[in-house]
């Protein structure tokens, strides 16, 4: 069900905007009045499509003056992240395609480079912005190439994201070089979840005690700006704030100009600020904003998350238009789980990367908050941290998205395997994730877990496998242990009353049969028993297995398959050298093939596949249940058979 098209905003500024070049044109006036209609458009299309709209709504004030202080795509605008950048697509030609974003074929949720040359860096993952930005200027500086010519290069930074290591490895690089840049931190006091730690204490601390637009807050590294009349007089003030504790002192020591806080939502505050330093700034510059997300609707800044995403709704109410759902989610299904061993056992502890809700920690952190750690957007830190307590006597659950968990991988490979250590990795979103594309799919963590000695890796069939595989982890102590599950609903098995621990290393035969042999690893297992119903038809029955582990591997159970059929599929939800490249090596060692066993591996394809469902996505992949079955008859030369008979 869509909008009716009668419910659109009225927008007769914005209709006349194609390009960034338009804003040119208009007076600060008509900038404010433009931000209004901008912010009305942007909830009309995200109520059409679902998606991420409040952190776009935080920064519709700061989108517009932006565009229309800086010449895009020559001045390249950097947003980190990017789950804000709706506005600026709609300033950027793009308006008239929103309706497609996050689907098959459609505009991309982030910034992209293939998509626009107004995105001149693609971003879903945090704090990638000021690394980009030091990099576009010192290829602007040392005379590099680029289609859109060089300027000016601007950074924008939530609050969240500068909570990671990189932001600051980037700032203290940039602060060296001396290089002329922008950095906007876009302060909302919140990411995806509150935010945590004391850098938001730290920001929190300085716009409680400076008033907006005070001569002291502007003296604290922005002296050389201000007109000349007011200079002498600031430099004064600056003297007399030495020693105190506010004012930008973090960032001015990384060797950036600071100024602010501002308000993100004044236009006659961010026009005249960001048109001063455009003209002034000789090396970088961090300009602290202060801005609300969800800004200027209702239902969005009253929700938790700043109605950071959501699917479809209704303007006028925000009501979301969503499924009903027939199963528990995976994620539900290890909160739960987690919580009930956590109850019982009070070495159990959990961390997360700045997702409680997203990976179902909040249910932990509701019911044990002294054992739950949201550690910030800092993925390498939570793997270490884990890494600690692991050495120090507790059972840590390091609950991160596969996505993200590639954040932290040398922290895994130095910390956690090296030294043994039984960290537990519970690993969400395994698998393609659908509307959110290539960025956010799970495919590489079987890959490059299972190549890691001494890791064991358990992929779930379905939700009550979910909850055997937590009850595994608990009682693991003898090194790092890994389980990965998709987004979304389970099976709608009927599920344990109680997890129970499974023999590490061991399968499961799911039904016998002859000639091929199916292996499954992870969740594919639902479309592997469809496709074995439709062979039964054409009087094929194959055996089906559930590998449940990639590492170690059931040695026993598969080569018994592959000694009782002339065909052994493996089938997974991951790129390859995965679990099937595992098995190959097996039956390579064991001399399977030298007495003509055929055997293929169904994995991910060596491609990034663009968002749309995630139906369409495994179909692009070759992982649905048609495929299974075809990949069988091809194997055993019936469908070539077939072909010639027709």
């Amino acid at each position: 069900m869509t909008t009716e098209p009668d419910t659109a905003p009225r927008t007769p500024l914005l209709d006349g905007v194609s390009s960034p070049a338009d804003l040119k044109r208009l007076s600060d006036a008509d900038l404010g009045r433009l931000a209004g209609e901008l912010r009305a458009e942007t909830i009309h299309a995200v109520s059409q499509t679902g998606g991420h709209l409040g952190a776009g709504l935080g920064v519709v004030e700061l989108t517009v003056a932006l565009h229309a202080v800086f010449d895009a795509p020559r001045d390249k605008i950097i947003w980190d992240v990017s789950h804000q950048s709706y506005p600026h697509k709609i300033l950027t030609g793009r308006r008239e395609r929103m309706k497609t974003i996050r689907q098959k074929d459609g505009l991309s949720g982030f910034t992209k480079r293939s998509e626009s040359a107004y995105d001149p860096f693609g971003a879903a993952h945090s704090s990638t912005s000021i690394s980009a930005a030091l990099g576009y200027a010192v290829a602007r500086d040392l005379g590099g190439a680029c289609e859109t010519g060089h300027g000016d290069c601007v950074a924008i930074i939530g609050d969240g994201a500068m909570s990671a290591g990189m932001a600051f490895e980037a700032m203290n690089n940039a602060g060296a070089l001396g290089k002329r840049m922008f950095v906007i931190l876009n302060d909302n006091e919140m990411s995806i979840a509150p935010p945590v730690g004391a850098l938001s204490s730290y920001l929190s601390r300085l716009y409680a005690e400076q008033p907006f637009q005070e001569l002291k807050a502007a003296a604290k590294g922005a002296v050389s700006l201000l007109p000349g009349p007011f200079q002498e007089g600031a430099r004064r003030a600056k003297e007399m704030l030495k020693g105190l504790a506010v004012g930008g002192t973090l960032f001015e020591e990384l060797g950036f100009s600071y100024l602010g806080p501002i308000d993100g939502h004044d236009m006659d505050q961010l026009l005249p600020i960001l048109r001063t330093v455009r003209q002034r700034a000789t090396g970088p510059m961090l300009i602290h904003v202060l801005t609300k997300k969800g800004k200027g609707y209702a239902p969005a800044e009253g929700a938790d998350d700043g109605g950071h995403a959501t699917a479809k709704f209704d303007v006028a109410t925000g009501k979301q238009k969503k499924a009903p759902s027939n199963a528990p989610s995976y994620t539900s299904v290890f909160g739960r789980a987690l919580v009930e061993h956590a109850s019982r056992d009070d070495r159990i502890v959990a961390v997360t990367a700045a997702m409680p809700g997203g990976t179902g920690l909040d249910l932990m952190a509701e019911r044990y908050p002294s054992r739950c750690f949201d550690v910030g957007i800092a993925e390498q830190h939570a793997v270490t941290f884990s890494a600690g307590m692991a050495a120090g006597g507790l059972r840590p659950f390091c609950a991160l998205y596969s996505t993200f968990l590639q954040r932290g991988y040398d922290q895994v490979v130095h910390d956690v395997a090296i030294q043994r250590l039984p960290v537990r990795f519970a690993i969400d979103r395994a698998g393609l994730v659908g509307a959110d594309g290539a960025t956010h799919a799970g495919s590489f963590d079987t890959a490059f877990l299972a190549n890691l000695p001494g890791f064991v890796v358990m992929a779930a069939a379905d939700e009550a496998e979910l909850v055997h595989m937590v009850a595994t982890a608990a009682a693991h102590d003898e090194g790092p242990i890994a389980f990965r599950y998709p987004r979304g609903e389970g099976e709608g098995v009927t599920m344990p009353e109680r997890g129970e621990p499974l023999e590490i290393g061991k399968g499961r035969m799911i039904e016998e049969g002859s000639r091929v042999a199916l292996l499954s690893f992870g969740t594919r297992l639902g479309e592997v028993r469809r496709a074995a119903e439709a062979l039964r038809a054409r009087g094929i029955t194959p055996s089906i297995a559930d590998a449940r582990f990639a590492k170690p591997l059931d040695r026993d159970m598969i080569l018994k398959l592959a000694q009782d059929h002339e065909a052994l599929i493996t089938i997974e939800e991951g790129a390859i050298g995965g679990f099937g490249s595992h098995v190959a090596q097996l039956l390579a060692d064991e001399g399977v093939f030298d007495h003509g066993l055929k055997f293929r591996a169904m994995v991910l394809p060596d491609i990034f596949i663009d968002q749309a469902s995630p139906a369409d996505m495994y179909a692009v992949a070759g992982l649905g249940a048609e495929q299974i079955e075809a990949k069988v008859l091809e194997v055993l030369g019936v469908a070539q058979i077939a072909g010639k008979r027709a």
